[in-house]
């Protein structure tokens, strides 16, 4: 078998992959009322059918790290790619809902592959961990802004199925793209400076730096995945002053994602300058403060204050993966992440059974946002116990 395990893939590939990653896992979301016409059912009744890949997208996560320390992290990326490809395009020639369910899964478990294999690849490089974090955030954050845009347009002029097609074979194209530059378009060197950091101990005080990560990854999981769930409906019900039309609703909520997810580029770079914990300890007052505020209001000031609160939920995305370089030997950095985005998914997953209790039992979605706006005291607590680095390091 041929040798990658020291070999160095730039930034821009594994962030496209990134992308990738998001918006593969959200066709589906959009595809399934045209899906649902195909096999009589409602919206309500085909969603269910992807619930399977999303469990996969989580559990899977342990499953892949192992592989990746067995095959090495780029061999898993490359089966990562073509997974995906292959997975969607067998998802589009799907006759029956146990084909559909079945594909998706496999696209799921494909899926789990990126964030602790790829996250754990950027964190072995040499640089300013932070802002490279901070730029890779918006690459996956792009993907979940165009994932409606792009499936919307294919059925539009075809319908599910190419929504799966097209993108599936384009994955497999830049599998290949991906292949090349694993072998040509990178240095092949051994780092090192950074092999020796990677021997050292875990630093001083991680454990504290584990539980605290550990409570926001958990907090955060929740605020992220009821925010991105709520937004989109959100803006069909309350921004009656703005627009009525449930297209452009859409776009709005589109653009809430896609200028928020470019905070995380700014706190990139504030974490390879000051304290994580400092960083931390205000976007959590930001959470707490503007997704409040959002339950509160209606049109402009909603859209303005949800603009604020999304870009404080998004800001920290980088802080986790980059204390965790920090405090955490290579070698144990997949492991350790992921178990993060186990629990990161398998708490996101859990907002569609809460918020759709919440709503049985006659609460709104202002409710449910103010309920999340508590919940980012997680957030602030985990900032507090999390320890201050007095000496930025990077590995």
């Amino acid at each position: 078998m041929l040798n990658l395990k020291d070999r160095e893939i730039p930034d821009l590939y594994l962030n496209i992959g990134h992308f990738l990653n998001h918006f593969m896992m959200l066709i589906f979301a959009k595809a399934a009322y045209d899906a649902g016409k195909s096999f009589n059912l409602n919206y309500d009744e085909i969603i269910i059918y992807g619930t399977l890949g999303m469990i996969m997208f989580g559990a899977f996560s342990p499953i892949s790290s192992i592989l990746a320390n067995k095959f090495g992290r780029i061999s898993l990326m490359i089966v990562y790619h073509f997974g995906l490809g292959v997975s969607a395009i067998l998802a589009s020639i799907s006759s029956s809902l146990f084909e559909i369910t079945i594909y998706l899964g496999i696209m799921g478990a494909f899926a789990s592959i990126y964030h602790p294999v790829g996250i754990a690849m950027l964190l072995k490089k040499e640089g300013k961990i932070g802002i490279r974090m901070g730029i890779n955030g918006v690459w996956g954050n792009m993907g979940i802004s165009f994932a409606p845009i792009i499936t919307g347009v294919l059925l539009f002029y075809g319908n599910w199925k190419l929504s799966f097609l097209f993108p599936g074979c384009f994955c497999i194209l830049y599998g290949f793209i991906f292949l090349y530059a694993s072998f040509v378009n990178q240095t092949s060197k051994k780092l090192e400076h950074t092999e020796t950091k990677n021997k050292e101990s875990f630093k001083k005080k991680w454990q504290i730096a584990l539980f605290a990560l550990g409570l926001s990854t958990a907090t955060g999981g929740f605020i992220f995945g009821t925010m991105s769930f709520i937004i989109p409906r959100y803006f069909e019900i309350y921004s009656d002053n703005i627009t009525t039309n449930i297209a452009m609703s859409g776009i709005l909520a589109g653009i809430i994602f896609a200028v928020a997810a470019f905070a995380q580029v700014l706190v990139g770079y504030l974490i390879d300058k000051i304290s994580p914990k400092l960083v931390l300890f205000w976007l959590s007052l930001g959470q707490i403060l503007f997704i409040f505020l959002s339950s509160q209001f209606e049109d402009y000031l909603m859209f303005f204050s949800m603009l604020f609160a999304m870009s404080f939920v998004f800001g920290q995305i980088p802080i986790t993966d980059t204390v965790l370089a920090r405090y955490i030997p290579d070698e144990w950095r997949s492991s350790i992440l992921s178990i993060k985005f186990l629990l990161n998914l398998t708490i996101a997953a859990l907002v569609l059974p809460f918020t759709s209790l919440m709503l049985q039992n006659g609460l709104t979605l202002k409710t449910v946002l103010f309920i999340t706006s508590l919940s980012a005291i997680g957030v602030f607590i985990a900032s507090i116990i999390l320890p201050k680095q007095e000496k930025i390091e990077i590995v």
